[in-house]
């Protein structure tokens, strides 16, 4: 399997990666199992952090025994320098591990301040000098935070969304990274669920050489989908740059990422999925849509008490009270044509 270095780090890591966000869902048995088989796979980076409940645990699990044979990323979102030591400190224990390769704050609203002694870099720069913490890096959703991360050089890896359907603004981060030997690590490859055709998100990816992509994985069938790829490693055809094109004209431009930092809601409204809903219907099974558990979840929307937190938090500015109410109005509409 192909590995490439981590930007200007001594990490030598494979293309994919392992997300293991999802496997917080699925049991520890299962969840050990999955991580095993994708290591015999070949994969050997794997991308958790603090704040996925139990995945940490989970991949210290599997991952013991093996540990010297990987390359594990985790996060803390921490806001200074106290927090992030008890997130490190708690990271190291489940994961079974006396060393964290790459710890990155995770998703934070400005760059955090290498010069505060109180602050969260301060924690990562102590730990570092330990030997606790080889690289540091940063995650991010806000464009302009990620253009700030590699122009102060303090960072030596950018994860950020990416995938075919990134803006051109998107686009140059990646450039940007490369220019200043910074590691460029791709989430979101699927748009959270949008994008449902893998190869033509595989191929896209592999245009670019510096971009290591995170995919997700929960059940067998992805991780032998995205094995299978990166072993046959196909062509860009005009066929897939079709499937590319046709994505880009009906979903680029202001949709949900379904990244969930709206989360969470004063009156429980599902975010996330609610202002998908348009595309979800046209561009997966949309039966599971028409029962009553999701019409009662999305007419939870009328609940709506215009608060605008989600609005405030959402990182790519999307008015999404508004696109709530409009994703209820298709909703409707599609249910009235389809049930039963």
């Amino acid at each position: 399997m192909q590995t490439i270095r981590l930007g200007r780090t001594d990490l030598y890591v494979t293309r994919p990666a392992f997300g293991a966000l999802p496997i917080q869902r699925i049991s520890k048995a299962d969840a050990v199992k999955l991580v095993r088989q994708a290591y015999d796979g070949g994969i050997n980076f794997f991308d958790t952090a603090n704040a996925y409940t139990d995945s940490e645990e989970k991949l210290g699990q599997a991952l013991e025994g093996i540990r010297h044979n990987v390359v594990i990323a985790t996060k803390s979102g921490g806001g200074d320098k106290k927090t992030v030591l008890s997130h490190i400190e708690n990271s190291l224990r489940m994961l079974r591990t006396d060393y964290i390769d790459l710890l990155q704050f995770h998703n934070p609203e400005k760059l955090p301040d290498i010069q505060d002694p109180d602050g969260p870099f301060a924690a990562a720069l102590e730990m570092q000098k330990k030997g606790y913490v080889r690289h540091i890096g940063i995650t991010n959703h806000r464009l302009q935070v990620a253009r700030e991360a590699i122009a102060s050089g303090n960072f030596e890896t950018l994860q950020f969304p990416f995938s075919y359907l990134a803006s051109p603004e998107e686009a140059e981060l990646v450039s940007a990274c490369k220019e200043s030997d910074m590691g460029f690590i791709a989430m979101k490859g699927l748009c959270g669920g949008l994008l449902n055709n893998a190869e033509a998100c595989h191929v896209f990816m592999e245009q670019f050489d510096n971009v290591v992509p995170i995919w997700g994985i929960q059940r067998e069938e992805e991780l032998r989908q995205w094995l299978e790829l990166s072993h046959r490693n196909p062509p860009m055809t005009p066929q897939l740059q079709a499937v590319i094109e046709q994505d880009r004209k009906e979903l680029a431009g202001n949709f949900c990422r379904s990244c969930g930092y709206c989360l969470p809601c004063a009156v429980d409204i599902d975010i996330p999925q609610a202002a998908r809903m348009s595309a979800l219907l046209r561009r997966s099974p949309y039966q599971p849509y028409m029962e009553d558990q999701w019409y009662k979840k999305m007419h939870q929307i009328e609940n709506c008490i215009h608060c605008d937190a989600c609005k405030s938090r959402c990182p790519y500015g999307l008015d999404i009270p508004n696109l709530l109410q409009l994703m209820l109005k298709d909703y409707d509409e599609f249910y009235a044509a389809h049930h039963g």
